[in-house]
């Protein structure tokens, strides 16, 4: 009897030990299989899709109190969205609830999501006011703290506009309109804004270079302008000092990318001052915030957009690096706009993606240059310009970055 347990016994223990063989093989196989397929979805995006990052949803410890009391950041007003017509989707509401943009848990969730649908940047809006940084805890808390963030390169965007009072808290300051923030920066400010950008950002291992080149953009030119007495001679000598402190902490050089902010077709008189003024400031490279030629019409918005590339592609001797908007819809943030104001009809990830894919047959027609591609944008809520998921479209807006990005949909019939 004895021996019979025994053997019985020694079959559990090997069958014991065979399961548990089998379930870290298993566990082993799905591990890997797990790692190949994110590896899989690197070495097949051949292009760097950067997508913005508006960094408002959480409490700012400079200047929160004053502009969102409540705590939550820019999601005080994001809620109190209205519709002004029929059909107009207000307050947006996204799929996962209203997380801090500051928090690493969260953005650990951003930057699997989208690194798995083929966006592989963000680019955060970076302020300066009043002689320090102004919600730079995105970045700085949510970004840099997440366990994950080296699956993602990073740049900024230096968001150096004016603010007025009741542009981002039209309830508390309501048709106040006087000047809260000047975006110009002097020499002494100039400074402090290079060391701390040097030191904070460029020098993470995951910061986004182009040929070993920190990517620095810039929104407000004519404010970059303003702050050295709105001489093109020197705001160059800025820009030419930026240049040698990032060759002092070990550079090759700078890359300074002009943001154009969207815009549209230009006069021939325009456009030739334009060109002049981004070769006579040095800058290396001319992107936008928002693919520019606003419409009602999505399809005519796009439209536009593809005008406004064309122009720009033909006056420019630097790379001009296509922009693809979600949608445009900042009422949140005006009370008197209305159906007019607002991208509404054709407003679709399906329209949304086929111009995606415009973008990057241009950026494959442009092999001299980077593949960069920029998405306004990944979080813009209070703009109605993103690509995370939401309750009216879900993941929709990116599985269909991913449909022309990585899986090559789009050009099956090429």
């Amino acid at each position: 009897m004895k021996t019979k347990n025994a053997i019985r016994l020694k079959k559990l223990s090997l069958s014991f030990i065979a399961g548990i063989c089998m379930t870290t093989l298993l566990t082993s196989c799905a591990e890997r299989a797990q790692v190949e397929k994110q590896q899989s979805n690197q070495k097949k995006n051949e292009y760097y899709v950067a997508a913005y990052i508006w960094p408002s949803c959480h409490h700012d410890e400079r200047f929160g109190d004053m502009l969102w009391p409540e705590g939550t950041g820019e999601w005080e007003i994001i809620k109190k969205g209205n519709p002004r017509f029929e059909g107009h989707y207000q307050p947006r509401l996204p799929l996962y609830g209203y997380e801090m943009d500051n928090n690493p848990v969260t953005i650990e969730k951003w930057i699997d999501m989208a690194v798995e649908h083929g966006v592989n940047i963000f680019v955060y809006d970076w302020y300066w006011f009043d002689g320090g940084p102004f919600l730079e805890s995105a970045l700085n808390d949510g970004f840099l703290k997440a366990k994950n963030n080296t699956k993602m390169q990073f740049y900024i965007m230096w968001a150096n506009h004016d603010v007025k009072r009741n542009y981002w808290n039209v309830h508390k300051y309501k048709d106040d309109e006087s000047q809260l923030w000047d975006g110009a920066a002097d020499w002494d400010d100039f400074k402090l804004i290079v060391e701390r950008v040097i030191r904070q950002y460029f020098k993470q291992p995951n910061y986004f270079k182009i040929d070993g080149k920190p990517v620095f953009s810039i929104f407000s030119i004519e404010n970059l302008l303003e702050g050295f007495g709105g001489s093109i001679e020197e705001a160059r000598k800025a820009l030419d000092y930026f240049r040698e402190e990032v060759k002092k902490a070990g550079f090759p050089d700078l890359h300074i990318q002009w943001n154009q902010g969207g815009g549209s077709v230009m006069s021939e008189e325009a456009a030739a001052k334009f060109s002049k003024k981004v070769s006579d400031m040095g800058f290396n490279s001319v992107a936008m915030y928002n693919m520019g030629g606003m419409n009602e019409d999505y399809l005519k918005y796009g439209d536009n957009s593809l005008k406004i590339r064309k122009q720009m592609d033909g006056i420019l001797d630097v790379p001009v690096f296509p922009c693809v908007s979600v949608g445009w819809d900042d009422t949140p943030r005006f009370p008197a706009k209305g159906i007019h104001d607002v991208v509404h009809y054709h407003n679709t990830p399906e329209s949304f993606a086929t111009l995606l894919y415009k973008a990057k047959q241009y950026a494959d027609s442009h092999p001299e240059q980077p593949p960069l591609i920029t998405i306004n944008a990944w979080n813009e809520w209070v703009e109605g310009s993103y690509l995370l998921p939401d309750m009216q479209n879900g993941f929709g807006y990116l599985e269909a970055v991913k449909d022309v990005i990585l899986d090559g949909k789009y050009e099956r019939f090429k």
